[in-house]
């Protein structure tokens, strides 16, 4: 399940590809229309300002904005970013691997094994799934 911390990032980051290119978006805009606590938000952004999925101008006019293109921020990067591991095992982690303290046999583990097709599949729905992608189906367009 996601954290409300990546929920927050994810409606954060749609709202501003909406606004792609058309300049810094004050942070209390954001708050406000999507919903997120200020002082949560400010946490949030400036982890993907460090992160180089957003950059920020300050002062007047000033506010944050998408770094990369929309189509090049999915969300399999989001997600590693505010949550840590995608994989439902600790044991089937590509990046926060630890084994499983009731495995015997890891190699042979037909759970492990079913959870790896879940990591794969859910991997590459994730990294397909970019900011572009959720702006055309926000307006009804769909994949073919």
């Amino acid at each position: 399940m996601l954290s409300k911390k990546c929920k927050y990032a994810i409606h954060a980051l749609v709202y501003l590809a909406e606004r792609y290119q058309q300049g810094p978006v004050h942070i209390q805009d954001i708050a406000e229309q999507q919903h997120i606590p200020k002082k949560f938000l400010e946490a949030i952004l400036l982890e993907l300002r460090n992160a180089k999925i957003l950059h920020s101008k300050k002062g007047k006019g000033g506010g944050y904005y998408l770094y990369r293109k929309p189509e090049d921020v999915n969300l399999m990067e989001i997600m590693r970013l505010m949550d840590g591991a995608i994989a439902m095992l600790p044991c089937v982690s590509l990046n926060y691997y630890e084994p499983c303290e009731e495995c015997r046999d890891e190699k042979n583990c037909g759970i492990r094994d079913v959870f790896i097709g879940v990591r794969d599949e859910t991997l590459r729905i994730l990294s397909e799934s970019n900011l572009a992608e959720i702006l055309k189906r926000q307006k009804g367009e769909r994949r073919v």
